[in-house]
């Protein structure tokens, strides 16, 4: 099989009737000064958990950065950024509990080195202009010191997104290859409503530098700039033959600007995962089924976009927030995209919406003008946001209907 045949498999294996929902947050983890912990007082604390709670550890480039509980992951992010990845669940209830469990013991871990746990889509010493992105370090992980020179000249804003970015991400699953088409469609659609709900700042009227008229979704701003060929919407996603072909195609053409291969990270700027195949850097056709499994999701994982379709649709447009908001957002995506009621009456809803250019307009939009933003046949954000929770409020299940309560 060749390389595009073994992705769109990748993708097809993910199908399944499951209706779970994984929920990742990053975290700052600060000292009383807005200051984030150092790599290597974190990553001792981590040892001395994976010692207590025998945990699997995850090594990259001679560094402990993570660690798996069997219930969640912990990972380090460019600058720290504290992850806390649930394996997936349908039942919300179970997240929120393995999540405040983790949260209670990292807590009492870091008061006691003078750090607290802070949720927020940029670190506020950056988005108050206090520090700039360049005076805080990277982690000594490969993988990040070759994305930070790619970027270097991709976009504005790399350093921003690196070090100074969190997020929330919200995975659903996806039962074929129309569903997912379906599923990806729609969430495109009401992006900058759900990216407006999930907006977490420090300040209402701070911006990035240079973009004075556009005080909203500034991650998503620092996204959208840091590379076109890895970011944004997903490409074609509204052509009449999109699908896991499609998929794939991207998945393989876009600039790797590293390569992750039998424990080693080389640096390949612009060159793709087929280029490297063609040219012989990648012996693909003999290497076996894992090893070709290893180097497809890291392929798909050097997309940047909005969404990512991986076994799974991973949903990136939230910024980092308290847990009782993260799990409201989940049960919102639950109630909109796992009942058929809730996707009949969105699509109902938005069909006049072409594609990704007036997407696109209407995130710039909300960029601008938050709620208050005209989008969309010219009707005011927030009439659309109202419209989406009164179709989530009556295709959630009843178990989850408490959880929406957090959302606005």
């Amino acid at each position: 099989m060749s390389i595009i045949e073994d992705v769109k498999a990748y993708l097809q294996s993910g199908e399944k009737n499951s209706q779970d929902i994984g929920l990742e947050i990053e975290h700052f983890v600060v000292d009383e000064n807005g200051d984030q912990i150092g790599f290597d007082l974190v990553t001792r604390l981590i040892e001395e958990r994976i010692a207590e709670n025998h945990a699997k550890p995850y090594i990259t480039d001679g560094h402990i950065v993570g660690y798996d509980t069997g219930e969640y992951t912990v990972t380090l992010e460019p600058a720290c950024q504290f992850e806390v990845s649930v394996y997936p669940r349908k039942d919300l209830g179970e997240i929120l509990s393995i999540y405040n469990a983790f949260y209670k013991e990292w807590e009492a871990i870091f008061a006691e080195y003078g750090y607290r746990i802070l949720t927020r889509g940029n670190l506020p010493k950056v988005e108050l202009g206090e520090i700039t992105p360049r005076e805080i370090p990277l982690s000594p992980k490969l993988r990040y010191k070759y994305m930070n020179r790619y970027f270097r000249t991709s976009g504005q804003y790399g350093r921003y997104m690196m070090r100074a970015s969190g997020s929330t991400q919200v995975s659903i699953d996806y039962r074929s290859e129309e569903d997912m088409v379906r599923k990806l469609r729609i969430l495109e659609i009401i992006s900058p409503f759900l990216m407006i709900l999930m907006e977490n700042k420090s300040k209402e009227d701070s911006c990035l530098p240079g973009v004075n008229d556009k005080p909203h979704l500034l991650r998503i701003q620092e996204w959208e700039d840091l590379d076109p060929a890895r970011t944004g919407y997903f490409p074609k996603s509204f052509d009449s033959d999109f699908g896991y072909a499609s998929i794939a195609d991207t998945i393989v053409n876009t600039p790797l600007i590293l390569l992750n291969d039998k424990g080693e990270t080389t640096y390949v700027a612009e060159k793709t995962a087929l280029d490297l195949i063609n040219d012989g850097t990648i012996d693909y056709d003999r290497r076996d089924a894992a090893d070709r499994k290893q180097l497809i999701e890291h392929f798909i994982s050097m997309g940047f976009f909005h969404y990512r379709v991986k076994k799974y649709i991973e949903i990136r447009i939230a910024d980092a927030v308290p847990i009782e908001k993260s799990v409201a957002f989940a049960a919102l995506i639950k109630g909109l995209l796992y009942s058929e009621e809730g996707l009949t009456a969105l699509e109902k809803l938005f069909r006049n919406v072409a594609g990704i250019e007036e997407i696109q307009q209407a995130t710039e939009a909300v960029e601008r003008d938050g709620v208050d933003a005209s989008v969309y046949e010219g009707r005011r954000a927030q009439e659309w946001i109202d419209a989406i929770l009164d179709i989530a409020e009556k295709a959630a299940d009843e178990d989850d209907k408490k959880y929406l309560e957090k959302i606005g």
